[in-house]
């Protein structure tokens, strides 16, 4: 196929890549040329790094670096997780966990990975935000924090560092059609259809209709979008 993103060659870490949706999005760029190395907290072929803690996340970018070839050119964190309650039922143990995941080994791998891009002027980092993270959606407090949280990271480091050729965006999913969902799904009847309810495409997302802009957004295509949150919702975000 022809280069038109201009990713032949492009080194690229994912952080969260082993399984699921990372898989998917591994393969994409993999399918576009790029050179790619996984970091995962899971065990497995990849880079084992438990990305909470600065020091391991820093090891682990560096580990990355040096299996790519000494730098890296695109950077996406799709690392999460949630545990969905009302805010007044969550522990002190279980709001740490969510924000150390979600937000906090976000900052470490991106504070790690930026220097490089700054340096070589240029750069694609991209973080997963959710439409949790610009809509009130119960039960999930400390979720939609960190997804608002790392809205706000994307936009100032995407000011910070603008003139040195670095693009920084997150993606917005709303609900994927995945086996995660559809496990969770499973357990909580009628909830399906009340979510499709407030989708005005009239259902979830397919996993590769997340994959194709986070992609496009680490290409050369997108050299002038930079500090956007760019929900994939089906128009979920409009209502």
């Amino acid at each position: 196929m022809s280069d038109w993103l201009g990713l032949e060659g492009q080194r690229v870490v994912i952080a969260g890549g082993a399984g699921g949706f990372g898989s998917a999005l591994t393969a994409a760029f993999a399918e576009h040329g790029a050179r790619t190395a996984v970091i995962d907290v899971a065990p497995g072929d990849h880079i084992q790094a438990d990305l909470r803690d600065g020091d391991a996340a820093r090891a682990a970018i560096a580990q990355a670096r040096e299996a790519l070839g000494g730098g890296i050119d695109v950077f996406v964190h799709s690392v999460g997780i949630n545990n969905r309650k009302p805010v007044g039922e969550y522990s002190d143990s279980e709001w740490d966990a969510i924000l150390s995941v979600n937000l906090t080994s976000a900052f470490h791998t991106a504070q790690a990975v930026l220097p490089g891009m700054r340096a070589r002027k240029h750069g694609r980092i991209v973080f997963f935000s959710s439409v949790a993270g610009r809509s009130a959606h119960r039960n999930h407090g400390p979720y939609a924090a960190t997804k608002g949280a790392i809205n706000q990271l994307t936009r100032v480091m995407a000011h910070e560092a603008a003139a040195d050729g670095v693009t920084v965006n997150a993606v917005a999913p709303g609900y994927m059609d995945t086996e995660l969902t559809r496990q969770y799904l499973a357990d909580h009847p009628g909830y399906r259809e009340q979510l499709i309810s407030l989708i005005p495409a009239g259902r979830f997302a397919q996993i590769e209709e997340v994959v194709g802009p986070v992609v496009f957004l680490c290409s050369r295509r997108a050299s002038f979008i930079n500090g956007t949150v760019l929900y994939i919702d089906g128009g979920r975000s409009v209502l």
